[in-house]
């Protein structure tokens, strides 16, 4: 059967292309982007590589959709709800995490023009993840085995998406907006992240840093889709998010201290 002629079946998950991500047989198709090109230069180099955490690149459909491999497994925070509480799941992320950072090294961004890259002191020459929060994870028996959603990629650096990565799957945030049996682990669980993913003694002072400094940049991203009138992203504000964001900056003010003493 051609794939013109195979179902699509609406793939769950994140909120910038919701509803407008679909499977096709054993493929992904989603929306190109203006910074598509980067997405695709990137995920050929990983193939390259032999980089086994990432779908595949195959080009673009009839209705000009870019064409990705269907990763087989659960995604974090969609089809497994236990994974997010999970202490094997989390360090599983950190050591993939570590994986596509020793990969991804070798690629000169210089060429392709990307979505916002991370602030400085955290952005360099290296092309982050950007966004390896738990709807971008794919695991199979309760382990990480890819990176999906590519879609935010950008120059940064190994610490800024360890910044990302920890403040997500700790989860660090305020204490009522974290659920009720991680609430006394989180710090723990920031700690065995950072341990898992092997972070230098030189780095771990700049984590906490680099941690408040996603929250900002995170969340400019939403305010801006906002604005532009997004309504995946307007009803995440709207339903809670913006009111989150305001408490996890309260949060992160009083708590750097300890953060610090937890990672050094």
């Amino acid at each position: 059967m051609s794939a013109q002629l195979e179902a699509e079946w609406v793939l769950a998950g994140g909120l910038a292309n919701r509803g407008r991500v679909v499977r096709v047989g054993d493929t992904v198709r989603r929306p190109a982007r203006p910074t598509s090109a980067s997405t695709h230069a990137l995920l050929r180099h990983l193939e390259a590589r032999g980089f086994a955490g990432a779908p595949r690149y195959l080009g673009v459909d009839e209705k000009g959709r870019e064409v990705l491999s269907y990763v087989e497994g659960e995604v974090g925070g969609v089809t497994s709800r236990e994974i997010l509480r999970s202490d094997t799941a989390l360090v599983s992320v950190a050591r993939l995490l570590r994986l596509f950072h020793a990969e991804v090294a070798g690629f000169d961004p210089s060429p392709w023009s990307w979505p916002r890259p991370a602030p400085p002191p955290f952005c360099g020459a290296m092309v982050s993840h950007n966004d390896p929060n738990v709807d971008n994870v794919v695991f199979r028996n309760g382990n990480a085995v890819a990176l999906i959603d590519f879609d935010l990629a950008a120059p940064g650096s190994p610490l800024w998406d360890v910044a990302l990565a920890a403040r997500l799957w700790a989860p660090l945030r305020a204490r009522a907006d974290v659920p009720a049996d991680l609430r006394d682990r989180r710090l723990e669980r920031l700690r065995l992240f950072v341990d898992a993913y092997g972070l230098s003694a030189r780095d771990r002072p700049a984590l906490v840093d680099a941690v408040i400094a996603t929250v900002g940049w995170a969340y400019d991203l939403v305010r801006e889709a906002v604005g532009d009138g997004h309504p995946g992203f307007t009803y995440f504000w709207r339903s809670g998010g913006g009111a989150r964001a305001c408490r996890s900056q309260v949060w992160f003010g009083q708590a750097r201290d300890l953060l610090l003493d937890v990672v050094c």
